[in-house]
């Protein structure tokens, strides 16, 4: 069956045509050492990187305090948090893949000016710093959770990285690739002077440059790339990577991964930014770890062992607000002036986005209790009536008003389930969707097919950012979770509606 389908691809035709610059890596010498200028091109460059990683990690933390300062709701937290990948896929989807701001133009420009032979390791450095941004971020939202309109610090502390940049960006040259493609030889070879080994053969660098940038004007249109079946193949393989890298939930996880912490019973919102940084964490070294296995195990390996993972790490988070639900406290009070607001334990109480579940005494020792109507001008941290609409009950500790929460002895669960998903996400699923994209087109469709794919991927991490909060609240929270899951699952299993087509990609990386 396997093979049977990977036969309707014309064998003719390969996937990837081999650029004139990739048939010369074997012929670049290996340099032992390198100008200080290339390392401070690389170190400016990544620093866009950072931003970008900073910027949408800052958003989990700061929504948590924005939210109640503004007293916005679920829609205007969605929007605000799809704010930034609005931006960045209608710049991917004007300038293609060589811009989208700086999460776009900082790997292009690192690859034009790295030596070929190190510009595999060079070009992962910018997802080295986008995760280390992410891990900054989240202590910089610890550090200030609990100082008085902390969120302003938290925001306004990504505009230093980005006037460092913005001042060294007066010393970066132009790369000598683009300077080529203006017909500017003598510039390009000044640059390269300064950026390469003194026994570097630079002639012989910028003939190869000249013959990929040949190659790339013989770049043909959408028509032309859906007309050749091999290439549509291979377009629908990068398509479904970036889907479900984005399907799979991960900038979900990044985004709210406070408010998921909350949602599993940890009230401390200082404590919840602390627990978000610690899980952001393992993105980062989870980067580091793909590094190391990727040339070890192949890319089709490490793709589906990252499914894989990712899959049972969002199962163990569905399992554990399922069993927050079922065995949550019950009501000892019901609410029998309320119909909306009548139930009999707290995850019924706690379903029901106009109501809260209102008790006394500790939360591993609750005494009373009662499901109470939120009132919205507080931001639902009271109730409108009952004992929790006594903001002085409240603020002394006499009784707790839980809104989307409920009182849990296993939230550790989900704290790990986050870490495990991230631990396995970022070596695999993060990167090889990219990685994967840039290897399996021919020159001539590259520019295309790769605009198509990053579309793909932002407009997908746009609908799930919006859509999350409104999922956990119509379909509860272990139901998104395990919707999230399924849909990996289908992924790595090779059925459902993608059928023979997702065979074909493991087909592709059979021998990888």
């Amino acid at each position: 069956m396997m093979r049977h389908c990977c036969a309707t691809m014309d064998d003719s035709v390969p996937l990837l045509s081999p650029t004139t610059e990739g048939s010369t890596m074997g012929e670049v010498s290996a340099t032992k050492s390198l100008p200080a200028a290339i390392y401070f091109l690389i170190l400016l460059s990544a620093i866009g990187g950072f931003l970008f990683g900073y910027d949408t990690g800052v958003v989990s933390g700061a929504m948590i305090l924005v939210r109640e300062d503004f007293k916005l709701s679920i829609e205007w937290h969605e929007l605000i948090v799809s704010a930034t990948i609005a931006a960045a896929m209608m710049a991917a989807l004007v300038a293609g893949p060589a811009s989208g701001f700086a999460s776009m133009a900082v790997p292009v420009y690192l690859s034009e000016v790295s030596p070929v032979e190190l510009r595999g390791r060079i070009t992962v450095v910018n997802n080295i710093f986008i995760t280390g941004g992410q891990v900054i971020s989240a202590v910089v939202s610890g550090i200030f959770s609990e100082v008085t309109m902390g969120w302003r610090y938290m925001l306004g502390l990504a505009g230093l990285p980005a006037l460092l940049q913005l001042i060294g960006s007066a010393f970066m040259p132009e790369s000598p690739r683009w300077l080529i493609s203006r017909g500017r030889d003598a510039e390009a070879m000044k640059v390269l002077e300064k950026i390469r080994p003194k026994d570097a053969d630079l002639i012989n660098e910028i003939e190869v440059m000249k013959a990929a940038l040949a190659e790339d004007t013989n770049q043909r249109g959408l028509r032309e790339v859906l007309s050749s079946a091999p290439v549509r193949q291979a377009l629908l393989v990068g398509s479904l990577l970036q889907l479900f890298q984005q399907i799979s939930g991960i900038n979900t996880v990044m985004y709210y991964s406070a408010s998921i912490i909350t949602m599993a019973g940890i009230t401390d919102k200082s404590l919840a930014i602390w627990l978000s940084a610690a899980t952001s964490s393992m993105n980062f070294f989870g980067t580091f770890l793909g590094l190391w296995l990727v040339e070890r195990l192949g890319r089709r390996s490490l793709t589906l062992g990252s499914l894989l993972g990712t899959m049972l790490s969002l199962f163990v988070m569905a399992l554990t607000f399922q069993m927050a639900y079922i065995n949550s406290p019950k009501v000892t009070f019901p609410n029998s002036d309320s119909h909306e607001c009548f139930a009999d334990s707290c995850g019924v109480c706690t379903s029901k986005s106009s109501c809260g579940y209102c008790f006394m005494g500790d939360q591993n020792d609750i005494l009373n209790s009662t499901c109470l109507a939120t009132d919205e001008t507080s931001y639902n941290e009271m109730s409108v009536t009952g004992w929790c609409s006594n903001s002085t009950l409240i603020n002394d500790g006499q009784v707790t008003f839980a809104y989307d929460w409920c009182p849990y002895k296993y939230a550790w669960l989900c704290i790990m389930g986050l870490a495990i998903y991230l631990l396995c996400f970022s070596p695999g699923m993060g990167p090889m969707p990219w990685t994967i994209n840039s290897e399996i087109y021919p020159g001539w469709a590259r520019a295309t097919c790769t605009s198509i794919t990053t579309s793909i991927n932002w407009t997908a991490n746009l609908v799930v950012s919006l859509t999350f909060l409104t999922l956990t609240e119509l379909l509860l929270k272990h139901g998104t979770a395990l919707i999230a899951s399924f849909v990996i699952s289908q992924g790595k299993t090779r059925i459902g509606i993608f059928s023979c087509h997702v065979i074909n990609f493991f087909c592709y990386f059979y021998h990888i």
